[in-house]
């Protein structure tokens, strides 16, 4: 019996960050300045109502306004979070920030089982953009952020909200190249202490996609390279469904109850084909065969909560309480069949099945008191949490002769992973003076950590507690600029995911195993800001430091001839940084440039099975550039330029890749528009990584299906003229109601706890 150790670091942050900014009140697109005065330094709770660009920055993070982006309407929420400044995600769903993929993903301020895991993917290539007010993007995360789902930086999608008396709706109907095609039906109703708001989408697309390994393995027994290669074919469309509801009942002007309730499905399958050669390191081919996989199956999401909201007698004082519960479950058929034209002389039978299963299911109970406090802002919360993830996989060789099915015990296992969590935070905001203001919290976590690895026999458990402080700082400099500072320590985890021991079966060329001795990876990070208004364009400037302790990193080795395994392991460390910029606004009536980018330089550490340490260095710019054309009342045309810069990951790197997109919008009538998007015009998008370690050289690329192009009638029923407007207008930063810029609460449907 073997026991599994998990080292559970005990960790805090220290944040500084923030910015005092003056409300603003907008009518219609002209924007009125309050005249100036003795501003706080710290950010008042304000009432903000806000429809221009306007690139500014709550006190812990920059929100951006993406609902108004003209191809919203048939676009996923993938294709949103690759508008977002330093966000990139590639078209399998995979997500990093400032070129980190230890990135969490919350809605409303929860976390969700569909976006953690291998769900996360599929859930946001069917997501609906539409159905998405605004992204926060919160790079140092402050005390009321846990770090039970990763401790990196935290994106979250606020969705959408319509409070207003009356009723409003909108109907969406999408075409696309090759069969595919989207539609939503989306709308709310208000009248008198009740609200509804609820909404269906439908969709059937995916990405097909080729690709190409070049491999050349260490013999070490000759001390040449033996090559090997593996070309592949990809296709499969799927289906999904996505339904979603909320109620809304005002008890009185001091309280309001809510419920909520969602799923979302999505199927599963695919068909490819492989052919796999192997060669020796004398330049023999000993292997030559196709493999042909048929894979079904599904994945469905869930999820229901409820919560109170009171606001007391004080002005600013609140009582949230919320419950939140989601759960998401995956499965998969896998049957392959071999066909050979030279058998390697460790050839399978030529037939085999694999089942999949993995599940995850999350509860969420927090809660959060606010009140005014001795001239400044107290606020309290808690949170307990319970996440449980599972994972099940059956292989089985199958007899071409007598069909009978033999399990493999080398690639089936059963791992299972309970982890609860009890948080405490407090936080206080202050005024140090006209021009200094600061925001303290102190959060405490307790955590209970269970694994039973089923297969084996195996359980193990260790239980900790981790002390978060933060702190954010702001300087007024002017009217229109503001200093900001942040410093933040968090712990990245590792995942059920990362400790699973057993190999998963990927092809015939590789494996995949976790590694149960990881420990998490501390990361300090350091960030400096600055936001002022250039010639009319509201601009930002950041400068950033992030060193990460015991990174955990891809590991990869060979566990037999041409069959190469990833695992994780934690590398000696690696640092980065950067200077990250944004520049927004009109250059003329007409046109709106809204453009981002990052100049960042990374380095890591990692070893090799030969036990070779190198340290490898990579220096990347990475940005965004939107233009934004009203051609006349009529008619709006927006490029779209995304440039993703080189990133390392463990023994490699990923290269640079860059894609141009397009969307056209046609005002037919006050309540229609038609709307054409066109995605990655050129063709140039692409997955390209690359392995060179004294036992593997690699190069692995796909390509996916290329230039993609939605037509579609967008239908607004109710409000249809402010809403086509909102339409005209380019995607900003800012929050869309709640708190004024840069106050320190999260906002709408930010709560954390």
């Amino acid at each position: 019996m073997h026991k599994i150790l998990f080292h559970c670091l005990a960790g805090g942050s220290l944040l500084v960050s923030g910015a005092a900014v003056q409300a603003q009140t907008v009518t219609g697109d002209t924007v009125v300045k309050p005249a100036p005065a003795k501003a706080p330094a710290v950010d008042a709770p304000a009432t903000v109502s806000v429809t221009a660009e306007r690139p500014t920055g709550r006190i812990d993070r920059q929100v951006y306004d993406v609902k108004s982006d003209v191809g919203s309407t048939n676009g996923t929420a993938a294709d949103a979070l690759n508008n977002v400044p330093s966000v990139a995600v590639d078209p399998d769903g995979s997500v990093s920030l400032r070129g980190s993929s230890n990135v969490q993903i919350l809605i409303d301020g929860k976390p969700s089982a569909m976006l953690q895991g291998d769900s996360r993917g599929a859930t946001l290539n069917a997501m609906a953009a539409d159905d998405i007010e605004s992204v926060e993007v919160i790079n140092n995360p402050g005390a009321q952020f846990g770090n039970e789902a990763g401790g990196g930086p935290i994106l979250n999608l606020v969705m959408r909200r319509n409070r207003k008396p009356g009723g409003f709706a909108t109907v969406n109907a999408n075409a696309g190249i090759a069969g595919r095609y989207n539609s939503s039906v989306s709308g709310t109703y208000n009248e008198g202490p009740w609200g509804y708001q609820g909404g269906i989408n439908v969709r059937h697309d995916g990405r097909n996609s080729v690709g190409e390994v070049s491999r050349e393995r260490l013999d070490r027994g000759t001390g040449a390279f033996a090559p090997s290669s593996q070309s592949s074919t990809n296709n499969g469309l799927n289906d999904s469904l996505g339904l979603h509801g909320t109620v809304n009942y005002n008890l009185n002007a001091n309280d309001t109850l809510a419920a909520s309730v969602s799923y979302n499905g999505r199927s599963n399958d695919q068909r490819s084909l492989d052919r796999y050669i192997n060669g020796d390191s004398t330049g023999s081919t000993i292997g030559d065969y196709v493999r042909s996989t048929v894979r079904n199956g599904d994945s469905r999401n869930y999820s229901w909560g409820g919560r109170y909201d009171h606001k007391g007698e004080l002005p600013g004082e609140t009582l949230k309480i919320d419950l939140r519960v989601s759960s998401s479950t995956n499965e998969s058929d896998s049957d392959y069949a071999n066909a050979y034209a030279i058998a390697p002389v460790n050839a399978f039978d030529s037939r085999a099945r694999q089942h999949s299963e993995t599940g995850n299911r999350i509860v969420d109970f927090s809660g959060d008191y606010e009140r005014p406090l001795a001239g400044g802002t107290a606020k309290l919360g808690y949170k307990v949490a319970d996440n449980k993830s599972s994972f099940d996989t059956l292989y089985t060789d199958i007899n071409p002769a007598s069909l009978a099915e033999t399990v493999n015990p080398m690639r089936s296992n059963r791992f299972e992973l309970d982890e609860r969590t009890i948080a405490l935070y407090g936080s206080y905001q202050m005024r140090l003076s006209e021009r200094w203001g600061a925001l303290a919290g102190l959060r405490a976590e307790y955590t209970d950590l269970n694994v039973r690895q089923i297969t084996s026999g195996v359980e193990a458990g260790n239980k900790y507690v981790n002390y978060i402080p933060s702190l954010f700082a702001t300087y007024k400099v002017s009217d229109e600029s503001n200093l900001r500072f942040s410093y933040a320590h968090r712990i990245r985890r590792p995942n059920a995911g990362d400790l699973n021991p057993y190999v998963v079966y990927r092809d015939e060329f590789n494996v995949a195993a976790g590694n149960p001795k990881l420990k998490p990876t501390q990361t300090d990070s350091f960030e400096i800001g600055y936001e002022t208004k250039i010639a009319g364009l509201e601009s930002s400037l950041r400068a950033y430091h992030r060193r990460d302790t015991d990174a955990i990193v891809d590991y990869r080795y060979f566990i037999s001839d041409n069959v190469l395994l990833t695992t994780r392991e934690n590398g000696e460390g690696s640092h980065s940084s950067g200077l990250e910029f944004s520049v927004s606004g009109k250059l003329t009536p007409s046109l709106t440039l809204n453009t981002s980018g990052n100049l960042a330089r990374s380095q890591q550490t990692s070893s090799d099975d030969l036990g070779n340490r190198s340290t490898r260095t990579a220096n990347a710019l990475s940005g965004r550039a939107r233009l934004n054309y009203q051609i006349n009342a009529d008619n709006q045309l927006q490029l779209a330029l995304q440039m993703q810069g080189k990133m390392l990951s463990g023994q490699g790197y990923r290269s640079p890749n860059n894609t141009l997109n397009l969307s056209l919008r046609h005002t037919v009538t006050p309540q229609l528009s038609l709307v054409m998007n066109v995605t990655d015009v050129f063709s140039s998008n692409k997955m390209e990584t690359v392995i060179n370690s004294a036992s593997l050289r690699e190069t692995s690329t796909r390509r996916f299906d290329g230039r993609m192009i939605y037509v579609g009638l967008s239908y607004r029923l109710g409000g249809a003229t402010s809403a086509a407007k909102e339409g005209e207008r380019e995607p900003r930063f800012g929050p869309p109601g709640g708190r004024g810029p840069g106050g320190p609460g999260p906002g709408p449907g930010g709560e954390a706890g």
